[in-house]
């Protein structure tokens, strides 16, 4: 990672950027390998350290689909919980695609996401971002949902996106800060960053919150 600095172990990275000092004295910790994720928090102006810690990400079927994402995110961050100190804000995230009640996943390989690319052509469907905020003492979760309609997609553009992109770490096989969401995309109803994979409004609002409990 050109942008921070390694701290013993592979899970474990500090971004140095520009404090605003809106977290109190308190220290920041993402519980996340996305480097987009990490890209918001950082255009949001947060000093954070990386902490990971890999889960079985497999869910109940019996689950409500927009109950989903806010699990996996409060699993993760009770995988961590051991790892807090005093004072350390511990933020964790996950997303997922959603189409007629099913969710869409990473795709595994190039058939997969061609078969998810197609499903999600022309239609509208939600992304819900799980959050979860954790301190020693304290937490709080939420999910937030954004609306995105497509275009209709060739299997042409869709062997171009596939080929070009290679979406296999993202869920419902396509970013929306790529050739998709420049080109393919009719309509956003919701926050833009929450599609990327964090809701960076309603995160920044409760870091703040969670920065001012003594």
């Amino acid at each position: 990672m050109d942008d921070g600095i390694r701290l013993g172990k592979c899970n474990h990275y500090l971004i140095r950027i520009i404090d605003m000092d809106v977290l109190q004295n308190k220290k920041l910790i993402l519980g996340s390998k996305s480097p987009r994720r990490s890209q918001l928090l950082q255009e949001a102006g947060f000093a954070f350290e990386i902490r990971t810690q890999d889960i079985e990400e497999s869910f109940d079927l019996s689950t409500p689909v927009l109950d989903v994402a806010e699990d996996l995110a409060i699993r993760k961050a009770y995988s961590l919980k051991h790892t807090l100190q005093e004072e350390e804000i511990l933020l964790t995230a996950d997303s997922v695609v959603i189409l007629d009640n099913i969710i869409y996943n990473k795709p595994e390989n190039y058939d997969e996401g061609v078969k998810i690319l197609s499903a999600l052509s022309d239609r509208t469907h939600t992304v819900a971002t799980g959050v979860c905020l954790m301190t020693n003492r304290i937490i709080d979760s939420f999910t937030v949902v954004t609306k995105i309609t497509f275009d209709k997609l060739s299997l042409d553009e869709i062997d171009y996106y596939l080929k070009t992109y290679q979406p296999y770490d993202k869920a419902g096989a396509y970013g929306i800060q790529d050739w998709i969401g420049w080109c393919k995309v009719k309509k956003i109803e919701g926050s833009y960053s929450n599609v990327m994979g964090l809701p960076v409004r309603e995160v920044y609002e409760k870091i703040i919150n969670f920065s001012n409990i003594k």
